[in-house]
């Protein structure tokens, strides 16, 4: 099939969905739309157009990335402005329908935003969000804006114009367009992308394997089931490009089963780029192949690693193995092998397509091009971002993330979930590249941005996330296996009201034995949490020592409650909602809690309405 003849069939069908002079409603059914409610909205939707006969065509887009305002909904009249909404419910659609197609009344103060260039009064363009005004958005494209399930959306925004291009180059021009693009892996590591492929180009073999690895484990990051979910072609793009590049015809996608939609959207586009000579024998007519399907993990943490991944598609347990041989002499089945994540595959397509020149313009000199990153947290607008590399830690929080709610002071950051670091507040304005945060004891990891206010405790916080390590450790290595054991087991005496000062010590003593000892990256990088807060919130520590107190006010253990006579006004509520029947006390009159049976539960300070408990 001739690439031209697609992409000229793929432009009519996209003027045909983006005609102003007709209705249309979109609507995002991301995994996180439909968590905030949006299969619901739909169902209402749906149900809306026919009960009063609106003309309007309705369509599933992927997540444009504004978490915090969903469900959202897009509205476009004919030859009328389209018009953004946000926070929608089964409650709210109904009348926001009827006031927008039969009323003429576009609801402004529910508008988000407008995505036409049809000028609509009171309401900014999408691009002067805060929270997208800075944003520079490559991988995130069409995120929000096509329909994933719709081959045709993505080749008329540019999609398999790279592979087209590729398919009339050497497979050693690939590379080097790749490698002069600068663009290193986006999975954490940082290494080279075009030189990664070189390696297994040069590995002599009948058999090579390319691989998507798609296994997001960490706690707070959603970017690549986004980018899958939202514009699933623009990583089967790159995988194909990219077993050009190595010479494979054989290939997986490893996902996490716990993405289901992921997986749908994903098969479906394997389906269509199939029917379209994009995948499979002889691609666009060439000499070319390459066949795929998709794996599913059960959810290890430990299976993000390289050679895990590998043994979990082989059928053994996903277990590391010593390196070298690295994946690119022997990977998968003994074979040469060479693994992606999905936001680097994912930039690719437009590097072949756009040139690396245009990529290499954004970023900082070691740090080439955008990054995304999972916004969560203590941060007003969560949500996923794209931004160039080497933005401050200050813009992404406070910029585009609009600060920390409830009038909160900001603590700190932590980046690249259980593998990273902690940012403080003096390092808010650290450029967030791969050496800067590497200076800082953090990482970039894969994206996850997890933003703290003055209520978390950061020793609480490295309990959490080495407790997570400890157990998705897979115990074959002496240092991990035991050393995250041992960093736990003090942490939860600290956090408890027991250890002493020598424990902060032997905590960077196992720390740093942990990270030069153990086996795979998951080890290697287990302490980081730990190492940070000490090294920037060594205070906290102490207080939790010295004092048997937590500044944050969250370690339950080391909380006391009692009720202040003057603000009570004998309720009850307190004493219903006591699991061990602490308090006591007549109706309207002050209630006393005993100490000596108080569990430290926080229920009664939770159910108190009138300031009458204290907690200290």
């Amino acid at each position: 099939m001739n690439f031209e003849d697609i992409r000229k069939r793929a432009l009519q069908e996209w003027q045909e969905f983006q005609d102003p002079g007709k209705a249309r409603i979109l609507i995002g059914t991301g995994t996180c739309g439909r968590a905030a409610g949006a299969d619901q909205v739909l169902e209402v939707i749906q149900k809306t157009i026919v009960e009063q006969d609106i003309e309007a065509t309705v369509s599933e887009t992927g997540c444009i990335g504004l978490c915090y305002a969903e469900p959202l909904v897009e509205l476009q009249k004919p030859n009328g402005p389209r018009v953004l909404y946000g926070n929608l419910t089964e409650e709210s659609i109904g009348p926001l329908l009827t006031d927008f197609f039969s009323g003429d009344d576009l609801n402004t103060s529910m508008a988000l935003a407008t995505t036409s260039a049809v000028s609509a009064d009171d309401i900014p363009p999408l691009n002067e969000l805060p929270m997208l005004k800075p944003q520079v958005r490559v991988v995130l494209k069409n995120c929000g804006v096509i329909d994933p399930e719709n081959i045709d959306h993505y080749i008329a925004s540019g999609g398999y114009a790279g592979l087209d291009k590729a398919l009339q180059m050497e497979p050693e021009q690939i590379i080097a367009e790749v490698k002069a693009s600068g663009l290193r892996g986006r999975g954490g590591a940082g290494f080279s992308t075009g030189t990664k492929w070189e390696f297994c180009r040069r590995a002599e073999s009948d058999i090579k394997y390319m691989i998507c690895n798609a296994d997001e484990g960490d706690p707070g990051a959603f970017m690549d089931r986004s980018v899958i979910e939202s514009d699933p072609h623009a990583v089967l793009e790159g995988l194909i490009i990219a077993a050009i590049a190595i010479g494979a015809e054989q290939g997986y996608i490893y996902v996490r089963a716990e993405y289901p939609l992921a997986i749908q959207r994903l098969e479906t586009a394997m389906e269509q780029a199939r029917q379209n000579d994009l995948l499979g024998d002889h691609i666009l007519g060439s000499d070319l192949n390459f066949h795929l399907q998709i794996k599913k993990g059960a959810g290890a943490f430990v299976c993000g690693e390289e050679t895990a991944l590998l043994a979990s598609i082989e059928g053994t347990r996903g277990m590391p193995r010593s390196r070298p041989p690295f994946p690119a002499q022997s990977g998968l089945y003994g074979k040469p092998t060479n693994i992606n994540n999905v936001e680097t595959l994912a930039n690719v397509p437009v590097i072949l397509r756009e040139g690396s020149d245009q990529f290499s313009a954004q970023g900082t000199e070691k740090s080439r091009g955008t990054k995304t990153f999972a916004l969560a947290g203590k941060v007003t607008r969560t949500g996923l971002v794209e931004v160039p590399l080497g933005i401050s830690v200050r813009d992404i929080v406070f910029g585009i993330g609009g600060g920390i709610p409830g009038g909160k002071e900001f603590k700190a950051v932590q980046t690249g979930g259980p593998s990273g670091g902690c940012i403080p507040a003096e390092l808010l304005d650290t450029p967030v590249d791969y050496e800067k945060l590497a200076e800082a004891g953090a990482i970039m990891g894969s994206g996850g941005l997890v933003v703290m206010d003055e209520d978390t405790c950061m020793v609480e916080i490295a309990r959490y996330f080495v407790n997570f390590t400890q157990e998705e450790s897979c115990g074959k290595c002496v240092p991990c296996r035991l050393g995250t054991h041992q960093m736990l087991q003090i942490l939860q005496d600290i956090t408890s009201g027991g250890g002493s000062l020598d424990d902060i010590a032997l905590l960077e003593e196992i720390g740093h034995s942990v990270r030069l000892g153990s086996l795979c990256g998951l080890g290697q990088t287990a302490p980081n949490p730990v190492l940070t807060t000490i090294r920037y919130f060594r205070d906290e520590y102490e207080a939790h020592i010295n004092d048997s107190t937590c500044p944050a006010g969250t370690c339950e253990r080391l909380l006391s409650y009692s009720i202040l006579p003057d603000n009570c006004v004998g309720c009850g509520a307190c004493i219903r909602a006591c699991p061990v029947e602490a308090i006591t006390g007549e109706k309207k009159e002050p209630h006393l809690l005993g100490q000596a049976l108080c569990i430290k539960c926080g229920a009664c300070f939770d159910v108190c309405k009138f300031d009458a408990v204290l907690r200290e």
